[in-house]
């Protein structure tokens, strides 16, 4: 297909890459043509210097022409602006990034309204997971299908723990049968395991199921399950606005710690019933003067990584309960996962994600719709919710009866809102939603679940 992708950031340069490498034809507009030279030398792909507002700049940039026209600038009204011009020239799909607070209210008028197809808010993304992190803390991830009815949940096993050694087998036969271990994490090795796979300490597994079987998974862990009653946030940008409000819903305490003093009091207006303070949240001095100790989690989300790194590691030694911390650099985000002792988030893979869930759908769009989709472990492992169409030549076989490839678990069919764990005798059908967890990467058809 071909995509023209309207602005070189961290977010334009990530889906440059990702959308290369699955075979579209990117075309890129940056104004700045050093950023602009830089990825054309990292990535097989076509720019122009100019701005994506320009209507010459689309012309030369093949608009027009073009199957998805995205706009990830760091400024919202270049990002609307140029989706609608580029709507009004004949783009097929169009897909803005808009992340002020300000247009929060307004994303249903553009995309009725100005004929953007899909916006797109990071921050709104990320406080909403953040918050279903803190909906279970013992988790270090947590990922919905099913419209939030079934959880794709992360959890280390630590030295002692009763799964310690138990074989698949014996976890479903025995302990969980409504649930599934479908991906292992052994230091650097990815398994996608079967039967026979057993699990040791160390092992951070990802595990399918519903809210409460995940819970009593984590009671049955021994897990301290206690509800998370305060957070302590460090840092007062756009995620926080998001994620305040909900947690403030869910009767949590919230305390915020801002340095710059102009946010920190639109904040106090905004917030009256968190408890705002302007100082340094990266000087220990201040978090000791705030009994930063004696929170049930810490979730640091300022604009350096350097410090929230730093935050998190410094939560870690004084015993707080859940830990989030929001990375931009991916390089930092495989540093400190080595750790795992907190969930990371990072906005820019978010948004990623979403669009190359988009991107696949429009693709394959005479195949199956891809509902939900994820990428775990740096990218090693997809996680994929499929709407099964008409065409699927996999239709009314028993899977038994199907050459299902190796490196995949098919974890769930969905048929009439019912989850299924699938058996041998078990058929998929038109209409169903099948939840697919695979290390195969562009992975965008029901029908390549099968060998060829």
């Amino acid at each position: 297909m071909k995509i023209v992708i309207v602005g070189a950031g961290k977010v334009g340069e990530l889906l440059c890459r990702d959308l290369s490498l699955e075979g579209n034809d990117i075309i890129l507009i940056e104004q700045d043509a050093k950023i602009l030279e830089k990825i054309l030398a990292n990535n097989d792909i076509m720019g122009f210097v100019g701005s994506g507002v320009s209507y010459d700049v689309q012309m030369e940039a093949e608009v027009p022409k073009a199957d998805v026209f995205i706009a990830v600038t760091e400024k919202d009204e270049i990002n609307i602006i140029s989706s609608v011009i580029a709507k009004k020239l004949g783009a097929k799909y169009t897909i803005a990034r808009v992340r002020s607070t300000d247009y929060s209210s307004q994303l249903n008028f553009m995309t009725e309204s100005l004929g953007i197809d899909l916006v797109i808010n990071p921050e709104l993304e990320a406080a909403k997971n953040i918050k279903q992190n803190i909906d279970f803390p013992e988790a270090l991830n947590v990922e919905n299908f099913l419209d939030g009815r079934l959880k794709l949940v992360e959890f280390r096993i630590d030295r002692g723990s009763p799964l310690d050694n138990i074989s698949l087998f014996d976890f479903k036969q025995k302990h969980f049968p409504n649930l599934l271990v479908c991906i292992i994490k052994r230091g650097e090795r990815v398994i996608i395991p079967s039967g026979n796979s057993h699990i040791k300490a160390n092992d951070r597994i990802y595990i399918t199921g519903s809210n409460n079987e995940i819970i009593k998974f984590q009671d049955a862990l021994g897990k301290d399950r206690r509800k998370i009653k305060s957070a302590f946030i460090i840092g007062a940008g756009i995620i926080t606005h998001y994620l305040a409000e909900e947690l403030l819903k869910d009767k949590i305490s919230v305390k915020i710690v801002e340095m710059n003093p102009e946010k920190a009091n639109k904040f106090s207006e905004y917030l009256p019933k968190a408890t705002i303070i302007n100082a340094d949240g990266s000087n220990e001095e201040v978090l000791k003067e705030e009994n930063f100790q004696n929170y049930d989690s810490c979730i640091s989300i300022t604009g350096i990584d350097e410090i929230n790194m730093f935050i998190s590691i410094y939560a870690k030694k004084i015993g707080i309960k859940k830990i989030i911390t929001k990375l931009n650099k991916l390089s930092f985000v495989d540093i400190l996962g080595e750790n795992s002792f907190q969930s990371i988030i990072t906005p820019k893979k978010i948004v990623a994600d979403n669009i190359v869930r988009v991107v696949r759908s429009i693709a394959n769009k005479k195949k199956n719709l891809i509902e939900n989709f994820y990428r775990l472990e740096n990218n090693t492992v997809e996680a994929i919710e499929i709407l099964v169409n008409s065409d699927s030549k996999i239709n009314n076989i028993p899977l038994k009866d199907l050459k299902i490839k190796k490196n995949l678990i098919i974890a769930y069919i969905v048929r009439n809102n019912v989850a299924i764990f699938p058996k041998g005798t078990d058929i998929i059908k038109e209409g169903d939603r099948v939840i697919i967890i695979t290390t195969e990467s562009f992975f965008d058809d029901i029908n390549n679940i099968i060998e060829e």
